[in-house]
């Protein structure tokens, strides 16, 4: 039998996988509900919870140019990566664990890329990203203990075999959830900005004056 993180029962390492995909899902949720609140403050904007120093904040991080792509903040892949975990921990099959094993690894190298550009060129760390950091890196680390094809040849055959159908079916999940936060994204700047009432109101004053019909 082919040794596996999900597919042999409910295992401790299973449960924990459960958890690493819990905990990034959570924590990518506040992150993004944090760079809605920053950017899109409803009243005077007083600063996270998080806010503990000048190094310690997630201010810089949700002002920051890499805290979105395109219009869609990065957490909403991050939610999307922590709910394919979830899934494939409550629903396992191979082809999803070893997606799931070849993202993992995609991901890895991701939050350290950015945890290492939020310390060196930021100058901060944000918790609430760190907790997504620290999640999928534990995450990271089961696939590579315990994970399908551990014992496989090479480093292809190990982590980059994913399934086509389970790769197509996301891609298309993504870009709809990807539209969706585009879409509040442009809601939320329309409502900060007065949205179409204050639109009415300031073509009304930008329309020629004429004069009065004579009588």
């Amino acid at each position: 039998m082919n040794p596996s993180l999900t597919l042999e029962g409910w295992t401790w390492k299973r449960a924990a996988s459960l958890v690493a995909g819990t905990g990034m899902v959570l924590a990518s949720y506040m992150t993004i509900r944090h760079f809605f609140a920053a950017n899109y403050p409803e009243s005077i904007w007083q600063g996270s919870f998080c806010d503990i120093s000048a190094f310690f904040n997630c201010d810089s991080s949700a002002y920051s140019s890499i805290a979105e792509i395109g219009g869609v903040p990065i957490g909403v892949f991050g939610a999307i990566v922590g709910g394919l975990v979830v899934l494939g921990a409550l629903l396992p099959s191979a082809p999803l664990e070893r997606t799931n094993k070849s993202i993992a690894l995609i991901n890895g190298v991701g939050v350290v890329t950015l945890a290492l550009y939020s310390v060196f060129v930021l100058g901060s760390l944000c918790l609430l990203c760190t907790g997504f950091y620290v999640a999928s890196l534990l995450s990271l680390f089961l696939f590579w203990r315990y994970g399908i094809d551990r014992d496989a040849g090479g480093f292809v055959a190990r982590w980059l075999r994913p399934s086509t159908a389970v790769l197509l079916v996301l891609s298309l999940f993504t870009v709809t959830q990807a539209w969706a936060a585009v879409r509040y994204h442009e809601a939320k700047r329309d409502a900060q900005s007065g949205g179409v009432a204050a639109r009415v109101v300031k073509q009304y004053f930008a329309l020629p004056e004429v004069a009065w019909p004579s009588e």
